[in-house]
């Protein structure tokens, strides 16, 4: 949702009279831990760190409390991926591996930046963020119940990750007892203690009958990774490894979704709806906060937009069914993938900034910060955001690519002037392969190498370790923490000193000099976004973006681009210029004469011959023109102009058939 997102938007702040009040359970603590014999017995190995592997910190803990080790690992992949996020907070207060949340911590004022333009993207409509509610104290206190039960200092268990671990797998051990289940060593055992942790995390009721569908999806998530298994290396340097129990398998849950959900059945989906209110009674253009209709009979739904909210879970509830804001289809909650629906597929929500992306796509909100993306994008998120997206994308035929799954980054200003106020979400620290891994359709290589000059960006996520700056506040120098990216650097020349190219809508006043600041995406070429190379020297490529060769660093020991098949836009024989577009309207001669006719403007990249962009689909020019609260008075413009939507920077653009022609390469 950001335009530039605030840093540190959802800022964790102690709560005085809550430590206070935790003075006396933990007074035995004054001169230190006094862990219990299980979790000593799980810590004993540990005050030398080095020589204790985070592998062998899970094994121990599982052992001390008799929780099965994959039932452990597998809770601590799907809540943190096993990282330890630098002893920072989630944007739900969790910390560590096993993401104990500390209720004495407070949300602190959202600072969503809107920027003064109309999220419809028509136009003369400024929306403005409604005021903050105040400070809230999170509701889950797994990380105080985890000290309880251990012996250990809250300030270790968020510090310390064996020590993390430890009070994860007490906290399993006690759900399961409390459940009156035997601690047992098979992992089937365990499935209504994995959805308690699961309810734990959001605050809910951990009891049998409380149990909710999100808290079983959570469980059943949990046994799919017990199933495929896993492996990966740490976000700080630990290689971990899940191995496969492939015959493992969750029990039946019935079904409690709400009948007014559009999601797959497993998912904890609930209906949030968004208002639908005409502010002024004497004035039918104040309303709020979407637009109805009656998609998709009246326009094709070609797009899934990806966004996150720069605010919490409960605070994007909050603003989506407020009437003065504006509306999106679905939220995502970060701690356990709950899903809250606002809007039906037919109407439209006010998310994109682009009124022809708004009237032909889907909103996916994901609980996040941008500039901490990288730390708490969780597993959990990743997996509901992608069997909903999946769901969603069948339903309605939409293709399961990176030109048709959108992230709020890749959608174009409509004109020159609104390029520079276009969101930047989820921005580059979001997994984009292993999010269309889990959709089941990797972004891979279709081609032979050498036999293609077309090719993907795929950086390998974990190892591609970009210098972003101010994540910490908007136009700071200050370095962001070494983290893994979806995104390549793109230069002037085939070096790292050469200048970052320019983005001259994004950056008018210097004349298109992009930064390195983790907010800036004018210099950027994102996994799964496909190009036309443009030219190779040594370990560089380069590719054509936005009129101009773009090179990164793509050393054949280390690829971050592969080949592959498909068709490129060029210039028409005889245009020697072709204009680019951020939408394809209609001819002035298509307009009704109650329609008012809607002024094309190129964009300010110049497309020239020689060069040629990825072609990511055909559309037929329309316009559907709805700026009032009388559902009569909307009219649906269809013109005979076709476009072809191209991959030109790091956003999408549109461009007339009849200027260029098409390759396969």
């Amino acid at each position: 949702m950001p335009k530039s997102p605030t840093r540190l938007t959802v800022a964790l702040v102690a709560s005085t009279a809550a430590v206070a009040s935790l003075t006396a359970v933990y007074v035995s603590q004054r001169q230190g831990d006094r862990p219990v014999p299980a979790a000593q017995a799980a810590l004993a190995a540990t005050a030398s760190t080095h020589d204790v592997s985070r592998q062998q910190n899970y094994a121990r803990a599982a052992k001390a409390y008799h929780v099965p080790e994959s039932v452990l690992l597998a809770v601590s992949y799907l809540e943190s991926g096993w990282n330890t996020n630098a002893g920072h907070p989630s944007v739900s207060a969790g910390y560590g591996p096993m993401h104990l949340v500390d209720g004495t911590l407070t949300r602190a004022v959202r600072g969503i930046e809107n920027g003064t333009g109309d999220p419809r993207g028509q136009g003369g409509r400024p929306i403005a963020a409604p005021a903050a509610d105040p400070a809230k104290h999170y509701a889950s206190q797994t990380l105080q119940q985890a000290a309880r039960r251990t012996g250990i200092s809250v300030t270790r268990l968020r510090t310390d990750p064996a020590a993390n671990i430890v009070g994860g797998a007490a906290l399993l051990a006690a759900y399961q007892r409390a459940l009156h289940h035997p601690l047992s060593q098979n992992p089937a055992a365990w499935h209504d203690a994995i959805a308690a942790y699961g309810a734990a995390s959001s605050g809910a009721s951990t009891a049998a009958s409380s149990l909710r569908t999100g808290d079983q999806w959570f469980a059943d998530q949990v046994f799919s990774v017990m199933r495929s298994g896993a492996s990966r290396t740490t976000d700080d340097g630990q290689g971990m490894r899940l191995a496969a129990q492939p015959t493992l398998r969750a029990p039946a849950q019935a079904n409690r979704q709400s009948s007014e959900v559009d999601c797959p059945a497993s998912l904890d989906c609930s209906w949030v709806p968004a208002p639908y209110v005409q502010l002024d009674p004497n004035d039918s253009t104040k309303y709020g906060n979407h637009d109805i209709s009656d998609r998709p009979r009246t326009t094709k739904i070609k797009y899934i937009v990806i966004h996150d909210t720069e605010a919490t879970y409960d605070q994007s509830l909050q603003l989506a069914q407020d009437k003065t804001y504006l509306a999106w289809n679905y939220t995502i909650r970060s701690a356990d993938g709950a899903v809250a629906q606002h809007l039906r597929a037919k109407d439209i929500g006010w998310h994109a900034g682009n009124w022809y992306v708004n009237t032909t796509s889907i909103g996916v909100e994901h609980e996040g910060v941008l500039a901490q993306g990288g730390t708490w994008y969780t597993e959990a998120m990743y997996r509901s955001s992608a069997q909903l997206v999946r769901h969603l994308a069948a339903e309605y035929g939409i293709p399961l690519d990176r030109a048709h799954i959108l992230g709020h980054d890749m959608v174009p200003g409509q004109t020159t002037s609104a390029v520079a106020e276009m969101h930047v979400d989820p921005g580059p620290y979001w997994d984009w392969a292993h999010y269309f891994a889990l959709m089941g359709k990797p972004l891979k290589g279709t081609a032979k190498a050498g036999s293609s000059d077309l090719v993907m960006i795929r950086p390998e996520y974990a190892t591609n370790t970009v210098p972003y700056t101010g994540c910490d506040k908007s136009g700071s120098s200050t370095p962001c923490p070494q983290h893994g990216s979806s995104a390549v650097v793109l230069r002037m020349a085939p070096s790292e000193s050469a200048p970052l190219v320019k983005d001259v809508a994004m950056h008018p006043a210097n004349g298109g000099t992009a930064t390195m600041d983790v907010a800036d995406m004018g210099a950027h070429a994102a996994t799964g976004q496909r190009y036309l190379v443009a030219g190779r020297q040594g370990d560089w490529t380069a590719i054509w973006y936005l009129g101009q060769r773009a090179w990164f660093h793509d050393p054949a020991s280390a690829p971050v681009s592969v080949p592959v098949h498909g068709l490129v836009a060029v210039p028409r024989k005889g245009v020697t210029s072709v204009p680019v577009y951020g939408w394809p309207f209609p001819e002035a001669s298509a307009y009704p004469k109650n329609v008012p006719v809607q002024q094309i403007s190129a964009l300010p990249y110049q497309f020239t011959t020689g060069q040629g962009y990825a072609v990511g689909g055909g559309n037929r020019s329309q316009y559907y023109y709805a700026k009032t609260f009388n559902l009569s008075e909307h009219v649906m413009v269809r013109g005979k102009t076709a476009y072809y939507q191209i991959q030109i920077g790091h956003r999408v653009g549109y461009v007339k058939t009849s200027d260029v022609s098409l390759r396969a390469r």
